[in-house]
């Protein structure tokens, strides 16, 4: 059995008070909170199992797109 820690408290979870009526504010506020803390990220890597050496295949493809994605922008930039 797993020993308990005194001073764990759960988190609350986000909160975001709506003022003066303006829903659609609270919303955006909201929205940029579930962003920032990465919570549909995390919901989409948790729905399926992706095997090590799919997710190190899917990272290696990520960094290679920033690196050539940064590599035409020097070019651009430069000129030739």
């Amino acid at each position: 059995m797993r020993r308990q820690n005194k001073n764990f408290k759960p988190s609350e979870g986000l909160k975001v008070e709506v003022r003066n009526g303006d829903f659609n504010g609270a919303m955006r506020k909201f929205k940029k909170k579930v962003q920032e803390a990465g919570l549909i990220q995390e919901i989409r890597e948790r729905k399926e199992y992706i095997k090590p050496s799919e997710q190190r295949r899917k990272a290696k493809a990520a960094g290679r797109a920033r690196w050539l994605k940064k590599q035409a922008k020097e070019k651009r930039e430069r000129g030739y």
